[in-house]
């Protein structure tokens, strides 16, 4: 990886590239330090980070803009949520499935219609942020009308600058913009989460030096775990017929079929964590209910220290995995492919017995890849959960949602290796003239 990284620095064009996508990676963590008026940010940090809701996993992915209460504190959130939006209405509105097959212009309607969607889920988000503040005393006094507008107002167009800032990335950078932004903001809490880690080891005597090592040691093995989860594929055969065109004969070569493990990546970690969070969001919102009572069991029913909630965790993981396949994967759509292309699996017949096939061999595949993403989102919870029991340790909070957060890391940097060595390949191929 860093041999590949090394070369493409060496072409002057990929370089231009690189620094112009660690140049928006520094712009869009200046952005996530700029304060917005009529915040108490001290308190927002202190609320965030004393509670296991959902609310700790969106500060993750916005690399601790969202509990510092800054400019960017909504991240790529609402633009991620736009895409998939317009990625299930694509499949349920005609006209909208029309644009998606219409070439590169049908995919510049898309793309501005995303935006606007963006900007809509961006306000909608902003003012439940907005409520959120407002309910636990976070708005300076006297802030009004003029200050509600003046907090909505920043948080939109701060979501608005993220979205333009993933899309020059897209066009003048290396990479996936909103992926690359995701992994700066991951990164960005990896030496708090060292520190963190480290004193744990050299103040906590014996048990704080097991939860540490036992973490380190568990956390490379997730990164072997989850690189070999990502590049595991089934490869199922096809053969192309032979036909005469003219005097050729065209056809006839071998080739397969690549079904990727993981092909939903950490969709349905995002999905079930989203759930899962409800419980707990809702009562950030409103107010903690006193312990002994009934919503006080409720909610610590569901909380992450809680084993239903891992139990449960898993069971949605497998469930969302089954559903996005679903709606981004259409079997019938291949085999229609290969039968157009004169292309057939051996020994299964073209049409609707090739469909009924890759289905079947889709739904083995799906159980084991949601089996393998269960194991790295559930693991640091479990971790967590004994940490707490065993060591009396009050945890690292990071942990509870760290398997989605490993795997994002892993696969941007598989994708990013993946984007230079095209780039180089382009650029050192040789054509016939020469």
């Amino acid at each position: 990886m860093l041999q590949t990284i090394k070369n493409g620095w060496k072409i002057p064009e990929l370089r231009k590239k690189i620094l112009f996508t660690l140049l928006i990676v520094v712009l869009y963590r200046v952005g996530a330090s700029i304060p917005v008026p009529y915040v108490n940010a001290t308190r927002m940090g202190d609320i965030i980070n004393s509670t296991g809701s959902f609310f700790q996993y969106v500060n993750l992915l916005s690399g601790d803009a969202f509990s510092q209460a800054t400019l960017f504190a909504l991240s790529v959130s609402p633009y991620i949520t736009a895409q998939i939006v317009m990625q299930l209405l694509s499949i349920a509105i005609p006209a909208l499935e029309r644009l998606s097959k219409d070439g590169e212009e049908g995919k510049k309607k898309i793309n501005q219609i995303s935006r606007y969607v963006t900007i809509g889920i961006a306000l909608v988000t902003a003012y439940g942020y907005y409520m959120f503040m407002k309910v636990n005393n976070m708005i300076v006094p006297g802030a009004g009308v003029f200050g509600a507008f003046v907090i909505l107002a920043c948080y939109v167009a701060g979501s608005a600058l993220i979205m333009w800032l993933a899309e020059q990335v897209n066009d003048f950078g290396i990479g996936n913009g909103v992926s690359i932004i995701l992994f700066a903001n991951i990164l960005a809490g990896l030496p708090a989460f060292l520190v963190e880690l480290f004193t744990k080891m050299f103040t906590g005597g014996w048990q704080g030096l097991v939860y540490a090592l036992v973490v380190i040691v568990i956390g490379l093995g997730m990164l072997a775990f989850i690189v070999f989860m990502s590049e595991s594929e089934r490869r199922l055969p096809v053969q192309y017929a032979k036909k005469v065109v003219g005097r050729k004969m065209y056809g006839g070569q071998s080739t397969n079929l690549p079904i990727k493990v993981n092909m939903s990546g950490v969709m349905p970690i995002i999905f079930a964590n989203s759930i899962l969070g409800l419980p707990t969001t809702i009562a950030a919102l409103l107010s903690n209910p006193k312990e002994g009572t009934f919503w006080y069991k409720f909610l610590q029913f569901f909380s992450h220290t809680s084993w239903f909630y891992v139990i449960l965790f898993i069971i949605l993981i497998i469930a969302f995995a089954y559903f996005y396949i679903a709606i981004s994967f259409n079997p019938v759509e291949v085999s229609n492919n290969l039968k157009k292309n004169g292309g057939f699996i051996p020994g299964i017949r073209p049409g609707k017995p090739t469909s009924d096939y890759i289905t079947k061999v889709l739904n083995k595949i799906i159980l084991i890849g949601a089996i393998m993403l269960s194991v790295v989102a559930v693991l640091p919870l479990v971790i967590n959960i004994i940490a707490l029991d065993t060591f009396s340790a009050t945890g690292i909070g990071q942990l509870a949602f760290g398997g989605s957060s490993v795997i994002i890391v892993v696969g941007v940097v598989i994708e990013l290796v993946r984007a230079i060595e095209a780039e180089m390949t382009m650029r050192h191929y040789k054509g016939f003239l020469d």
